[in-house]
Parts: C-alpha cells; structure tokens; sequence
C-alpha cells in the first residue's frame, strides 16, 4: 500500500480581546509670552515648577529609567523659544508683535487612575497649560496577552482543520507556527495594540486650554500568526 497523499496547508490565524489599559499618556505644552526671551522663559520656568510641584503633591515623579512605572510620572522633554506673530487690526496684515513665546513640551504618564480626577483638575488650573494629545496604551506584560496569542494559534489550527476536512483528509502535524510574515509570505505585520487617542482640547472660541477628558478606553489586543500544516488529503 502506498504512502497516503499529503498536502502543506498554510493559514493564517487571528484573535481579539478587549482589555482595560493599563496607562495613560498626555502629552501637552506650557506656553509664556513676555517682552523678551529670558522673561519669557523665566516665566516659562516658574509655571513648570509650580505644575509639578502640583503634580508632585498628587505622588508624580520626574520620569526615569527607574519611575517608568510609578502611578504618576513626568518629563519635561523639550524648551523652545519663537517670535510671536498675530494679525493687525488695522492693516490685517500678519507679522510679529515684537513679543516673545516660550513653550515647554510636557509628557505625563498615569498607572493609578484613581489619580485621573485629581491630575484632570490640576491641570484645568494651569491656563498656561494645554493638552492637545490623550493616549491609553496596555503594557506588554499583560496577562491577557498569552491568552490572545493562544487563541490565534487554535484559530489556525480550526482553520487548517477546515482546509483539510474540505481535501478529504485530516491535519497531520505543524510544520511552522510564526508572525506573521515570518515564513515569507507577503503582507503588513499588525500592531500589538490600538491606542484611542483624543486631540487637543482647547476652547476653539477664546483659544483656551479647557480640561481635558480622562476617561481610560478600552484597547483592542490583537494576535496574528502565520501557520504551517502537513495534511493526509484524499487523491484527487
């Protein structure tokens, strides 16, 4: 009797959880305006210190190698200086005031939203502070992590189960179980995660900061993997 007929099958496999996150990022900017540049960025200065000391009442640390995970961190990454411009009135042309803007880029990083009502309100004091990016992300640790990629793999295996029922056979053992990608088929890896963002919440009428919204969202796991399967077929 012969060898039975085989067939290599390659699927691949998909799987979806909805997890809470588990952090929030907000990144905004800190800006003073004032007749010269060191006014500017002394005001600039003093506005920063006072935000984190505030921040600092709330248990926020400066972000280090070492406070990445603390319930409440912050950085203040970067410090420009421009020329402020705006429309004249009277000639309805655009140019620059003569005054000087100083903007400091603040990224902030929450793990204990119990904190979210307090730190909304803190910064809702700071008029000189506005947000213009919210994030929630989930750490890669997650435990629902393995859970999702499980699921991808029993996904391709149904899936190669079905292809082979439909040969008249049976799956016989895996060959590869990869990312996708991997075993050289062609396509676009997904991300791990999908992070809800929201934009920059300022009064689109008097151009003011308002408070921003922090309301952690839900975020979408999602596992894909390639896979390949020897399959017993019927001949054909």
């Amino acid at each position: 009797m012969g060898e039975p007929a085989t067939a290599l099958l390659s699927v691949r496999g998909e799987a979806r959880a909805t997890v809470a996150p588990d952090f929030g990022v907000l990144n905004g900017v800190l800006r003073a305006t004032q007749a010269t540049k060191p006014e500017a960025l002394q005001v600039a200065a003093a506005g920063l210190s006072q935000l984190t000391s505030e921040l600092g009442s709330l248990g926020g640390v400066q972000l280090t190698v070492g406070s990445e995970r603390s319930p409440l961190s912050w950085s203040a990454y970067s410090a420009t200086t421009e020329v402020e411009h705006e429309h004249d009135e009277q000639t309805g042309r655009y140019g620059p005031t003569g005054r000087i803007i100083a903007s400091v880029a603040l990224h902030l990083v929450v793990r204990a939203f119990d904190l979210l009502d307090r730190l909304s309100g803190v910064l809702a004091t700071h008029e000189a502070f506005s947000v213009h990016h919210v994030a929630w992300g989930v750490d890669p640790e997650n435990p629902t992590w393995p859970q999702v990629r499980a699921a991808a793999i029993r996904a391709a295996i149904d899936k190669g189960r079905d292809y082979a029922a439909a040969l008249g056979g049976s799956l016989n053992r895996v060959e590869h179980i990869a990312d996708v990608g991997l075993l050289g088929a062609e396509g676009t890896t997904s991300g791990p995660t999908r992070f809800a963002s929201a934009r920059s919440l300022a009064d689109s009428a008097g151009g003011m900061p308002e408070t921003p919204s922090l309301d952690p969202v839900p975020q979408e796991l999602i596992a894909i993997i390639d896979a390949r399967f020897v399959a017993h077929v019927a001949e054909l």
